[in-house]
């Protein structure tokens, strides 16, 4: 039987989380290094902006417009927050409409990026497929669904480079019975590179269960997130000229944070401008240096399963099981 990822994060964090701090959703940075406070100001307070969702993700902050967006997968919804409206649903249904329950486990949407144009590039888990979500409309336009003539599995997490293409996921994680699902059609879960012109290359056949995924600035490494509970890790990929992988490498091995007081797998991760990476791993939200020495943890007594940047690009909103957190930071996470 295959291991559900939610259930396995949600029971290591109620294994984690004290009866108090998991009712009052504490949440803190614990600093593993001097560098952290370049980083996050030692006296910066956590806010908690939403509550009461089924599972927090794909974070999205709206430049033109300032406001979140983050996904519900399980409960097919999009929510929006701003700092005059607070939280709201936004869209419903967010991924495919009337989902069979009995073959589709998250029909919604999961990772989003924000494109220049004002549109949202969307990680449709339940469409199966790349979507281009219009925030004013509400519409939603389908960009790929296939490779080569079958059906992705569940794409779950993306990044957008400077050339418009997308790097994506593709997990089995939206399908009941994950890698046994008789709707799964690709013999292996799948790291990609959509190109506007069509293109859909391969980056990665190989990984278990590839989840997050983030750019270096220079968009010459791209980072993926393992989120397989037997082998959790980050990988990182040397990128060529035209953005195909060359050469791979474990960047970071999670297997040795697990633990009854660690929830939470390899998920989504950012990567800020100066080249900080802010990763999805057991205990929480990790803070990285490009050459992966950990200056701290962001810990909510539960798995943070994403984050973005927003507001000015200096503030850190995180989503954690049920609740969305909003950060300062001492550095601006957007690139230029």
């Amino acid at each position: 039987m295959q291991l559900d990822r939610r259930n396995f994060m949600a029971g290591a964090a109620m294994l984690a989380a004290s009866p108090a701090l998991a009712a009052e959703g504490r949440a803190s940075v614990r600093r593993l290094s001097p560098k952290l406070d370049a980083i996050i100001d030692p006296a910066a307070a956590i806010d908690t902006i939403a509550t009461g969702i089924r599972w927090a993700e794909g974070p999205v902050w709206l430049r033109n417009s300032g406001c979140l967006l983050f996904s519900d997968p399980p409960a097919n919804m999009i929510r929006r927050w701003s700092p005059a409206d607070g939280a709201s649903r936004f869209l419903w249904p967010s991924g495919v409409a009337d989902p069979d329950p009995a073959t589709i486990r998250e029909p919604g949407s999961n990772g989003m990026a924000y494109e220049a144009a004002g549109t949202v590039m969307v990680a449709d888990s339940g469409m199966r497929a790349l979507t281009r979500l219009d925030p004013v409309s509400r519409e939603k336009l389908v960009l790929v669904g296939h490779y080569r003539g079958k059906r992705f599995n569940s794409p779950n997490d993306l990044c957008i480079a400077r050339s418009g293409a997308v790097y994506f996921t593709d997990p089995p994680y939206g399908l009941i019975d994950g890698d046994d699902s008789p709707l799964k059609e690709l013999g292996f879960n799948g790291v990609y590179r959509w190109s506007p012109d069509g293109e859909v290359l391969l980056i990665d056949g190989d990984l278990s269960r590839p989840n997050g995924v983030a750019l270096s600035p220079d968009e010459r490494r791209l980072y993926v997130s393992v989120s397989d509970e037997q082998a959790p890790r980050i990988m990182a990929y040397d990128l060529d000229a035209r953005g195909g992988a060359v050469a791979r490498r474990v960047f970071f091995d999670a297997k040795p944070l697990m633990g009854s007081d660690a929830p939470g797998l390899p998920d989504g991760m950012k990567v800020a401008a100066d080249g900080t990476l802010f990763c999805s791993a057991p205990g929480g939200m990790w803070i990285l240096t490009p050459e992966a020495e950990p200056l701290g943890r962001i810990e909510a007594g539960r798995a943070i399963p994403n984050c973005c940047f927003g507001e000015s690009g200096a503030t850190l909103f995180l989503t954690a099981t049920d609740r969305v957190l909003r950060l300062p930071l001492r550095i601006n996470g957007w690139r230029r």
